[in-house]
């Protein structure tokens, strides 16, 4: 068997060992990272406010990678990938749709997280034939009450972090109580996993842009979501201060047939904190 039959047959299973290669596409470079059975139809993970490929939990990403084909990536602008981030949320839809296009898929599936979740939303109106199934995580609409709010808390939280010497996710994402604490730090370690060929940490100038999106986002007209008939799972903690938990009611009201799941004691990582139940959620969703 020659080497290129030998790499065919090898499938990555975990998050922490998938190479990051790159794919020129509408004058980017995309780096990603793939893993999984590469049969069936792929689900791409869009990534949060801030994030790069190391801002996958491999809790979520390994065990979806077991039955699927995944793939993670940067946006333009962001970590590894070249260019500058857009400043509007459809201009990042459609630069994901660039790189979709690239790697030769027609449909896939989409795994979203937060600023991920809008990009997502944007993408799958405007191409709605490219997309199979959704899911929105720790997200919101266009137009939302207080999504224009995100950058204030961001900023709040970063500083009380940085002052702290800890991680702004772990004031971001969780609880400021035990439970959340405890849930915080297991997350940060797990997103320590990977050692070797880690991204570039996203640029000031890249998030300020984001933000920047982000607020622009929530004070545009909303988008009407009642077009969506992809099946649409939402997914959110109980105490979002980052994107309101009500936004994502909202977007369940607003999105004919989709899933709604809140979970308990849980801030806008609830996927993460409860990853355990979540994990057979989605997946059921994908099969079904």
């Amino acid at each position: 068997m020659n080497n290129e039959q030998e790499m065919h047959h090898h499938v990555v299973t975990s998050y922490k060992d998938a190479p990051t290669p790159t794919i020129a596409a509408g004058g980017v470079n995309f780096a990603y990272r793939e893993l999984g059975p590469k049969t069936g139809i792929p689900v791409i993970f869009f990534v949060h406010l801030a994030g790069t490929l190391d801002n996958w939990d491999p809790a979520v990403i390994d065990p979806v990678a077991a039955k699927h084909h995944v793939i993670t990536f940067d946006n333009r602008g962001v970590g590894a990938s070249s260019g500058a981030v857009p400043d509007t949320i459809e201009a990042m839809a459609e630069d994901a749709v660039t790189f979709i296009k690239a790697l030769g898929f027609d449909k896939v599936d989409i795994f979203s997280f937060s600023l991920g979740g809008m990009i997502a939303q944007a993408l799958v109106v405007r191409h709605p034939e490219l997309v199979r199934k959704l899911i929105l995580t720790g997200t919101g609409p266009a137009g939302g009450t207080g999504i224009d709010k995100v950058a204030g808390t961001t900023y709040y939280d970063t500083l009380r972090a940085t002052l702290t010497r800890q991680d702004p996710k772990e004031f971001l994402f969780f609880n400021r109580n035990a439970t959340g604490k405890r849930a915080a730090r297991a997350f940060v370690e797990r997103l320590k996993e990977r050692t070797v060929d880690r991204d570039a940490k996203i640029s000031i100038k890249a998030f300020q842009t984001q933000l920047k999106a982000i607020k622009r986002w929530g004070r545009s007209t909303p988008a009407d979501l009642s077009a969506i008939i992809q099946p649409t799972l939402i997914a959110n903690g109980d105490h979002d201060r980052m994107v309101p938990s009500v936004l994502s009611e909202d977007l369940h009201r607003r999105i004919p047939d989709s899933e709604l799941i809140i979970y308990p004691d849980s801030g806008h990582g609830g996927i993460f904190q409860y990853h355990e139940k979540f994990v057979p959620v989605a997946l059921d969703f994908l099969a079904r």
